[in-house]
């Protein structure tokens, strides 16, 4: 059976619809940078996704190549996810989505190295004759972090983060949002297929002690 990093690891895909305190550690992935209204037709956001998608499965089908990956293991390519902030704001302007910059990522099994990477970007550009230049290897230390699942359009994600502030001030934390930590998404629900209102989105927020 294919390892799945969201039944392995639920402490980090699966939080409870309350928030809860949660030390990340450090994580390998695929990344593209961008800006813009993630929503518009032929957004650059949309295309972040399709670039990591490709390659992340030129690397999960890499057994069935040439090319060998030492400690490969079969699994589930991990779920979509969105480091989001706007420039001059510490928190989210939902009102003004033109504003957003973004980093999306999934993440990278620990046996991926630099050059197994370097090697699916290489194949990904063979194989669909595009550009995967924008794809980085992305390595992020989260650290610690205040989190929750929430329920529901992603437009009602301001009542989940009040929320989880509260909690964080509750537990002698404050918030940590830089220019290095940032607003985090991981989207468990496919917004093609599943109705607003049953979105399963982890919403999670660098916070420190004190």
């Amino acid at each position: 059976m294919a390892f799945d990093f969201k039944k392995e690891f639920k402490e980090f895909y699966q939080p409870k619809t309350k928030p809860s305190i949660v030390t990340i550690p450090k994580m390998n992935y695929l990344a593209v940078r961008g800006t813009g209204d993630p929503n518009q037709e032929n957004s650059a956001y949309k295309d972040s996704i399709e670039l990591l998608y490709g390659v992340a499965y030129t690397l999960k089908m890499s057994h069935k190549t040439d090319y060998k990956i030492d400690g490969f293991f079969d699994y589930v390519v991990p779920p979509l996810e969105g480091f989001w902030w706007q420039d001059g704001l510490k928190g989210i302007d939902y009102e003004h989505k033109e504003n957003f910059s973004f980093i999306s990522v999934i993440r990278l099994p620990d046996f991926v190295t630099k050059a197994d990477f370097d090697w699916a970007i290489s194949e990904a550009a063979k194989k669909k004759k595009r550009d995967f230049s924008k794809v980085e290897f992305f390595t992020y230390d989260e650290g610690l972090c205040v989190q929750c699942m929430h329920m529901g359009p992603y437009k009602d994600e301001p009542k989940t983060v009040e929320a989880m502030h509260d909690f964080m001030i509750q537990e002698g934390c404050t918030l940590d949002i830089t220019n290095e930590r940032r607003h985090h998404e991981i989207y468990l629900s496919d917004v093609r297929k599943t109705a607003p209102e049953k979105l399963k989105t982890v919403l999670r927020h660098p916070i420190k002690k004190g």
